[in-house]
């Protein structure tokens, strides 16, 4: 088959597939029920995953009935943050499985480290839970697909924690794109352009009092405790992370694939980088540079999509820390979800701006619990989730393989004669574990 052939395949196929899943998921609708009480068990609330329950905690007719962390102190603090809001202390366990036993309970909100996102997600769908998950959906490519099969066998909402999906600012500029106002993009860039500090180099020792290390552990390998790996610095090492691409890059993938218009997986992906300035223990680049190339639909034109990343960058890039950048064929739009955006016509002529912020993410707490209470599919459903996530994946392989431009098959989600890149799109589970994927 040749390349031509295969991308022609490739399109087909694709679009099959992403259509039935997005068709699949209008199925899980329950019955319209606009005032029903959700009751949510909070599970991972020492960090991001606290933050999101209190803004649940906010909102009308929600219970946080679980609080549930390893670490004893994060999760009793949580808990009375929460009773502050509410006036009502959530019953607190340090195993989510108490949790995913009680039938009380109608969704989760899972914020624990990455490496859980998936096996967390897929018990909690089997349980008959609704799942609000954080970013990135998953800890690896294969855990993604397994999580999207799982919300469409078990017809739950699943909304990933990509909150620009639900800005108002950002869907307004997503709209004016689609609606042509810059030609037709042909190019999306996503840059996540920052300063990080140096974790150091540190030597094994015992966890602290009060926090489960085997626990937190879970499905992962089991290494020894260092103090990198809690309460922040899990997410550089690979065992437990996703590096920068999974953790603030995957923000600005969601929104770069989604300005360009591609509901698929990019048949080309290629990736550069590695630890050009920091000299510690992350495992993963501080500098990197991706590309992927996704296939023009109908006869139209195949389209790039660009990811960026220094973490030694005391200066932001177009006027944005993090941001992303269209490039259409009658001008360009630059997007920062603090910052809001600017439209530029031809030679950088300024057409129109916004300066709204895409930061508060009460607005998706909101749709994950409407689409529950009535059904319909949530902004940032685990379709779209997968497949940004995927791209800080196959960016993270790329990278790993030492620069690899590699041709990849969206409908099997494998390489192609690659073998070695296939590898990686799972992982090594710790054996025996209870909470191990089937089908991994």
């Amino acid at each position: 088959m040749s390349v031509n052939e295969r991308r022609s395949f490739l399109k087909k196929t694709t679009a099959t597939v992403a259509t039935g899943a997005l068709l699949s998921v209008s199925k899980s609708a329950t019955a319209s029920k606009p005032d029903q009480k959700i009751v949510i068990g909070a599970i991972g609330v020492g960090g991001r995953g606290g933050s999101v329950a209190r803004l649940f905690a906010k909102l009308p007719n929600v219970e946080i009935a679980y609080a549930c962390d390893v670490d004893i102190k994060k999760m009793e603090q949580s808990a009375k943050e929460i009773e502050k809001i509410t006036g009502k202390l959530p019953a607190m366990v340090t195993d989510f499985r108490k949790i995913l036993e009680d039938k009380s309970v109608d969704a989760v909100l899972i914020g624990m480290p990455d490496h859980w996102h998936g096996p967390a997600t897929l018990l909690a769908l089997e349980a008959g839970k609704h799942v609000y998950v954080e970013k990135p959906a998953s800890h690896n490519l294969r855990e993604g697909r397994l999580m999207v099969d799982a919300a469409r066998k078990y017809k739950r909402v699943v909304q990933v924690g990509t909150q620009a999906r639900s800005s108002g600012a950002v869907r307004e500029a997503i709209q004016l794109i689609k609606d042509g106002a810059i030609g037709d993009i042909l190019v999306s860039k996503a840059w996540n352009s920052q300063l990080r500090g140096s974790m150091g180099h540190k030597s094994p020792t015992d966890p602290p009092e009060g926090f489960d290390y085997d626990l937190w552990t879970g499905p992962a390998e089991k290494i020894p405790f260092k103090t990198s790996y809690h309460p922040a610095h899990w997410r550089w090492f690979h065992n437990f992370g996703t590096g920068d691409l999974g953790n603030d890059g995957v923000h600005e993938f969601d929104i770069a694939r989604w300005g360009l218009g591609v509901d698929e997986h990019p048949t080309f992906v290629s990736g550069f980088g590695g630890k050009y300035f920091h000299d510690d223990d992350q495992e993963f680049p501080d500098t990197a540079y991706c590309t992927f190339v996704y296939p023009g639909k109908g006869g139209g034109r195949d389209r790039q999509l660009i990811f960026e990343q220094r973490d030694w960058s005391p200066y932001v890039q177009e006027g944005h820390e993090n941001g992303n950048a269209f490039y259409g064929t009658k001008g360009m739009l630059i997007l920062g979800k603090s910052k809001g955006w600017q439209l530029f016509g031809r030679r950088n002529q300024l057409i129109k701006s916004s300066k709204g912020s895409a930061m508060d993410g009460t607005p998706h707490c909101q749709n994950f619990l409407e689409c529950i209470r009535e059904g319909g599919t949530p902004h940032a459903d685990i379709w779209e989730g997968h497949l940004s996530t995927s791209l800080a994946h196959l960016g993270n392989i790329a990278i790993k393989l030492g620069g690899q431009a590699m041709e990849f098959q969206p409908e099997t989600e494998k390489f192609v004669n690659n073998k070695e890149a296939d590898q990686l799109i799972t992982r090594k589970y710790r054996e025996g574990h209870w909470a191990i994927p089937k089908n991994v």
